[in-house]
């Protein structure tokens, strides 16, 4: 089972939100899940370094944050703050 699969599973949320402590995208992204009522689990980079190499290799993004829609019968990849403002605003 991957990562990203593992901690969509464990996390009983919305959104799965990987990301670094000092990163004003980070921040964005969570305050504009909270404006729309979805919930998030997040998984900080900097707590967890090792899970950092897993998410790059699954999803190819290398920036933060890296957010993962977990409302669906399987995790899909959205990407960062732009991709999920813009994902958001269609679904």
């Amino acid at each position: 089972m991957s990562r990203v699969v593992s901690d969509a599973a464990s996390s009983g949320t919305d959104f799965i939100v990987y990301s670094t402590t000092f990163c004003p995208y980070c921040v964005a992204v969570k305050r504009l899940l909270d404006s729309k009522n979805l919930s998030y689990h997040e998984i900080n980079f900097d707590h967890e370094p090792d899970v950092r190499n897993d998410v790059v290799a699954e999803t190819g993004h290398r920036t933060v944050p890296v957010v993962i829609d977990n409302r669906g019968d399987n995790p899909m990849y959205i990407g960062g703050f732009d991709e999920t403002q813009r994902f958001l605003k269609k679904n």
